[in-house]
């Protein structure tokens, strides 16, 4: 029979005992790995021991996109030349599809200059260097 850990197990130790308590149910895993006090079991620090167990980390404070994915201030020229700016920077910035820009080239860096509606550079600037 599996004995319960008298502590909460985690790394790899707490995946190796999920795995011989596969055949149990969650509450009783939580309760043999040791996430359980007097009256109760503690599913969510188990669940989150297991999770961080597997190298996922979890951290609800970070910016990310609808994607799950963090915005990065790095892009890169794809295959056919173009480079992309993600819908994070343009919602940040307000911007809206069709609006237009002046690009001006300078010693390694691009400079997006606004288009106003009046046909105008706008103040707003956009720098990408490499």
């Amino acid at each position: 029979m599996i004995e319960p850990s008298p502590t909460p197990l985690t790394g790899k130790a707490l995946l190796q005992k999920i795995k011989e308590c596969s055949h149990l149910a969650k509450r009783e895993q939580a309760k043999m790995c040791g996430y359980f006090s007097k009256n109760r079991v503690n599913l969510v620090e188990f669940y989150e021991a297991s999770v961080a167990a597997r190298g996922i980390a979890l951290d609800p404070e970070q910016a990310r996109d609808r994607r799950g994915r963090e915005p990065t201030h790095r892009v890169s020229v794809h295959k056919n030349g173009q480079i992309v700016i993600g819908a994070t920077y343009t919602q940040s910035m307000g911007l809206n599809p069709g609006d237009e820009f002046l690009i001006k080239l300078g010693y390694k860096h691009i400079h997006l200059h606004q288009i106003s509606p009046n046909g105008h550079s706008d103040s707003r600037e956009t720098e990408t260097k490499e």
